[in-house]
């Protein structure tokens, strides 16, 4: 996946040595939450957030308020996983893009690195998604795709996607139809089952009406 064909270099870095005015402008023709600023050398200096330019002195240059800059950027042969981490973390959505000499080259926008995790196996591909926790010391991805794969299914992908005290849980995206079988193979190895498929749940009723029949017939 080349993300490089996704730089945009539309809009340049502000220079230090303009008006805030400028800036101010700026951002109120685009829906950027921050602008990225270069020194008077050309030399790239961080992003400058959109709420904190409206509350600068209007008539003042950007240099004098450089110290409220922030300082993130990814590489331009940054992995798209890691460039969505980025954004994450920043709480951005453009995230400037400088290649191994410190030059700005452009920037990414959220939306365009979102679109490229949507067209991922994960999402595009029909399955069903399950959530399996379990400690932070015992599970692993080697044993969870065992599992999967010896019921005849197949892991579209896997990540942990919380970690709360000594548990993992990891988010499962799994082809093939079928799964409560999965689902009772990851209990036997003492997995927790946080969010299942909806055959587990149809069992699990069918079992529970079942014992009430039993349990009035036995009246």
């Amino acid at each position: 996946m080349k993300l490089r064909e996704y730089i945009i270099n539309d809009i340049k870095p502000v220079d230090s040595s303009s008006k805030v005015s400028d800036l101010q402008s700026l951002f109120n023709q685009l829906t950027y939450s921050h602008i990225p600023v270069n020194d008077s050398n050309g030399v790239f200096m961080g992003v400058l957030f959109e709420t904190d330019v409206h509350c600068f002195d209007a008539n003042k240059p950007v240099s004098e308020y450089l110290y409220a800059a922030e300082v993130f950027y990814v590489r331009d042969n940054t992995l798209w996983l890691d460039v969505l981490e980025a954004f994450a973390q920043n709480s951005s959505n453009i995230m400037p893009v400088l290649d191994e000499k410190n030059n700005y080259l452009g920037y990414y926008e959220l939306n365009d690195i979102i679109g490229l995790f949507n067209e991922s196996p994960f999402f595009n591909y029909a399955g069903a998604v399950l959530i399996v926790e379990k400690g932070i010391n015992d599970y692993s991805f080697s044993e969870i795709s065992q599992i999967v794969e010896s019921n005849n299914g197949k892991l579209l992908g896997a990540f942990v996607s919380k970690m709360t005290n000594d548990l993992a849980q990891v988010t499962l995206k799994i082809g093939n139809t079928g799964l409560n079988d999965i689902i009772q193979t990851f209990r036997r190895y003492s997995y927790n089952i946080v969010a299942g498929h909806e055959e587990d749940s149809y069992i699990k009723n069918l079992k529970e009406r079942s014992d009430y029949l039993n349990k009035y017939l036995n009246i």
